[in-house]
């Protein structure tokens, strides 16, 4: 745990969130500042600062995040319809907290390119 980490202190319970998903992996909770009718940050319980702090032994978790993501889609019902998941790296891509997280984001129409 990153002392200093919102997304760590937020796994820890240490700020309140609403949680919709954990595992000894990886937790998804509702983003505070939904973008669409679904928005979920699904992120490793392990903090790493994003993708650029991989190692290639981070494959089979950052695959499980993708899989979290999409039972989450399913359970939410935006599966059929369609949704996005975005992992965004660094300032310049819109990254504001330094652990990693994917959003998954549905339940509207999402355009392309996104921007």
């Amino acid at each position: 745990m990153a002392s200093d980490c919102l997304f760590c202190k937020i796994i820890a319970k240490e700020i309140p969130s609403k949680m919709v998903f954990e595992d000894d992996q990886a937790v998804a909770f509702e983003d505070i500042n939904p973008q669409a009718p679904t928005h979920i940050l699904v992120l490793p319980r392990r903090h790493i600062a994003g993708l650029n702090d991989l190692a290639a032994g981070d494959a089979p978790l950052v695959g499980h995040l993708h899989v979290v993501a999409a039972k989450l889609a399913r359970e939410r019902g935006i599966a059929e319809s369609g949704y996005r998941t975005v992992l965004n790296t660094g300032r310049g891509a819109g990254q504001s907290v330094f652990h990693l997280h994917l959003h998954l984001l549905g339940g509207r129409g999402l355009r392309w390119p996104p921007g």
